[in-house]
């Protein structure tokens, strides 16, 4: 065969994903990921010819859903200037029996929604029931569908959005505004990390955006923008007051927030559990209103794979 069997365009991705498959779909990649069904290979980390520009490339399997692959994640960020985004994403499933190429999935405006659903499956587990107010520090590309996805799945009243740029800030406020029910305001980051039921970090940080102090008993954290060595989000004193949860653990320790913690979690001082433990019911996640709620997202291959075959799925069921 000289080319794939199947190809997907941005336009056919956007076109036929939406919110609830991709709920469906995370949430069985993180049960694949913690009951021992699907397989990660360790991330490749690689560099372009410019300074700052970076991809990575995440692999997997599963054999429930009997799913082969690869993702290949870039960041070229001089693309803000020729009019493209900074980030894009390929996806290229294989076929299980022979290896062969079997789909590639131009999954550029995937890769959004797929980090946000994530975030927000983990959220309805280990939010407090009566969590209304999100407060979003970031105002960048992803903070958009994280907002989109946590309002879609729980009852969020208030959102809060704090970045070091007021002005985007503002304009995501501005896009956001007539489309969601909840209000939505700008704020400081001292103020949306008091006031937060739900707090999602979605940056490029390097050191902590807060201090331990400004988060209430009861709050849930969702630590989205550590996927590399280096990256931090998060004060690590706040991580020793509260209940730790993540994609895939080794992943977590290695490339995640929780890379700031490795030795106390090996050691045996802290536990961190994957949270597709959670959503199979084989643990349990928040035990108290009081609880803090920490959930590390690095993204792991098998939720591009999962969102991307039922998307594909779904291209030859509407081709029939």
């Amino acid at each position: 065969m000289a080319g794939p069997e199947l190809f997907l365009s941005q336009a056919e991705v956007r076109e036929r994903l939406t919110l609830d498959m991709a709920f469906d779909a995370v949430s069985k990649a993180l049960i694949a990921a913690a009951d021992g069904s699907g397989f990660i290979n360790p991330v490749v980390i690689g560099r372009g010819l410019a300074s700052g520009e970076t991809f990575s490339i995440k692999s997997g399997a599963s054999a429930a859903g009997c799913l082969v692959g690869l993702k290949v994640g870039s960041y070229w960020p001089r693309n803000e200037t020729l009019g493209l985004a900074p980030h894009g994403s390929l996806v290229i499933l294989l076929n299980p029996e022979t290896g062969r190429l079997a789909t590639i999935v131009d999954a550029s405006e995937l890769n959004g929604p797929r980090t946000a659903a994530a975030d927000a499956v983990a959220a309805a587990q280990l939010a407090r029931r009566d969590a209304k107010t999100l407060t979003v520090l970031g105002a960048g590309h992803q903070a958009e569908h994280e907002i989109r996805a946590l309002c879609a799945i729980r009852p969020i009243e208030r959102v809060l959005i704090a970045s070091r740029s007021e002005a985007r800030a503002r304009s995501l406020r501005n896009m956001l505004v007539a489309e969601l029910s909840p209000s939505i305001e700008t704020t400081s980051i001292e103020r949306g990390c008091r006031e937060a039921d739900v707090l999602v970090t979605v940056t490029t940080a390097r050191a902590p955006l807060f201090q331990t102090d400004w988060i209430k008993p009861g709050t849930h954290v969702a630590t989205m923008g550590s996927d590399q060595v280096g990256k931090q989000e998060l004060p690590i004193e706040l991580l020793y007051h509260a209940r730790l949860f993540c994609d895939l653990p080794s992943q977590s320790l290695a490339i995640g927030e929780f890379q700031h913690i490795r030795e106390a979690v090996e050691s045996g001082r802290l536990v961190v559990t994957a949270i597709g433990e959670v959503l199979a019911a084989r643990t349990a996640g928040r035990q108290s209103d009081e609880d803090i709620t920490v959930f590390d997202s690095s993204g792991i291959a098998l939720q591009d794979l999962y969102v991307c075959a039922r998307i594909a799925a779904e291209h030859l069921i509407l081709e029939v």
